[in-house]
């Protein structure tokens, strides 16, 4: 009995002695294996996502704003809703190229995208809340004209303050320019935002008139819009214009904007039905570099 105690007792520390081998031959092992680390994924920041305001039927007028600092550059889209929607698409795909890109913006200045300003007048030809596609858009001429007014049947870009009257022109027609400068929401949304935000200039993105136009009001086109007109146009192959003359413009944003001292212009694509995203990334790109140089020059 003694014996087969023994021969166990001899056993088992054989049994122990291999498996500590065994483990350390493991340990030494994973010691020994490289060490795999997960690489690491770039950090893209997230824009500055405001709601700046509400439409005449509670939409909200967003804002999306990319960097910190000066000088700080301003996109508008869709200021006549869905009769423009193309204008509306180009900055969302602005807006989703910054995105992807935040390097595209130069260091310490900032951009601000407004996709629209005018959400009920999309709505009216899209039927979406915020976001649409191609598909989604009305294909009657009616439906897309009545989509370039809010919900007040107003057309926007006669309701800011420069030589603004009850009534504007379109074309040939009449257009009610709301009951007094900034009446809308829209409008106002807008002014509340430059005056907070200051911007350096300001692009609005319209249909179809295949140019760049300078603003202004009662004193005159500021020099600073003349160089960022002829920036935007050398680079995008878009007629640089300095002044619109086809029919008398009142009460526009662009103006309104003259009148305060802030560089803006017009983009009119040159349809509308496509966004002419090409030409439009080689005006934005030739802006940034425009005042870059600019920012290099007072730094000389």
């Amino acid at each position: 009995m003694q014996f087969f105690r023994s021969k166990r007792a001899v056993i088992a520390v054989v049994v122990l002695a291999l498996s500590g081998i065994g483990l350390v031959a493991l340990m030494s092992f994973r010691r020994s294996e490289p060490e795999i680390k997960a690489t690491p994924k770039p950090h893209i920041p997230q824009p500055l996502h405001e709601v700046i305001g509400k439409s005449v039927e509670g939409r909200d007028i967003d804002a999306y704003t990319f960097g910190v600092g000066e000088p700080h550059l301003l996109f508008v889209g869709g200021m006549h809703g869905g009769y423009e929607w193309n204008s509306v698409l180009l900055a969302y795909t602005f807006l989703d190229y910054v995105e992807s890109h935040p390097t595209l913006i130069p260091a310490n200045s900032s951009v601000t995208v407004i996709p629209s300003l005018n959400p009920d007048g999309v709505y009216t030809v899209t039927k979406k809340e915020g976001r649409f596609t191609l598909a989604d858009v009305s294909s009657d001429k009616d439906i897309l004209a009545s989509g370039r007014f809010n919900a007040r049947k107003v057309d926007l870009n006669r309701n800011f303050d420069c030589k603004w009257k009850p009534e504007g022109v379109w074309r040939s027609k009449t257009v009610s320019a709301g009951g007094a400068p900034f009446s809308e929401p829209e409008a106002e949304a807008l002014r509340d935002f430059v005056q907070k935000n200051k911007p350096s200039a300001v692009i609005f993105w319209h249909s179809q008139a295949d140019a760049v136009y300078a603003s202004e009001c009662e004193k005159g086109i500021l020099p600073a819009t003349l160089q960022v007109m002829n920036a935007y146009s050398r680079a995008s192959g878009y007629p640089a214009v300095k002044s619109f003359d086809s029919y008398e413009v009142t009460g526009d944003a662009e103006g309104w904007l003259a009148s305060i001292g802030v560089p803006a212009v017009t983009v009119e694509l040159s349809t509308h039905e496509t966004i002419e995203w090409e030409r439009n990334f080689s005006g934005i790109k030739a802006l940034f570099d425009y005042y870059r140089q600019k920012q290099e020059n007072l730094t000389e």
